[in-house]
């Protein structure tokens, strides 16, 4: 038998491997809230002014909506811009402070919220992981 020649498999740097991970959390953020459409009762209360848990729809609960999805998806581009300090733990806290928010908003939910939960969870958490573990510049690399 001859052995098929193996794959080319690369480093992909930490900042890529974040990116990414922002860009798929936030895959799962919109999926989660296009199917809570399909909810019965859930665009009659939006015709009604009301946003579910949060209450009246008013512009300060939108702008707080809006500024709470704005960061994971300005942490796409973000996580590649800033220095790597202030990128990882910019990630380090936010990781965390997503997974905590998703974990809080989980209770009660209809299975597919749930099920998407969890995996934005495990993302966010991911994220806090690989920042926290960004590697270090060795001695010699560092002149």
């Amino acid at each position: 038998m001859a052995s098929s020649p193996s794959l080319e498999d690369i480093k992909i740097p930490i900042r890529l491997k974040l990116s990414a991970l922002w860009a798929s959390l936030m895959f799962c953020y919109i999926y989660g809230d296009y199917f809570g459409l399909y909810q019965p009762g859930n665009l009659r209360d939006m015709l009604n002014g009301q946003m579910g848990p949060l209450g009246p729809t008013t512009q300060g609960v939108l702008l707080g909506t809006a500024a709470l999805m704005a960061v994971p998806s300005l942490m796409v581009f973000l996580t590649l811009a800033l220095s790597a300090v202030l990128s990882r733990w910019v990630n380090v806290v936010l990781g965390v402070a997503y997974a905590v928010i998703i974990l809080v908003s989980m209770p009660g939910a209809w299975l597919f919220y749930q099920f998407l939960g969890v995996i934005e969870a495990m993302l966010s958490l991911l994220i806090a992981w690989q920042a926290w573990r960004w590697p270090r510049v060795g001695p010699s690399s560092a002149a």
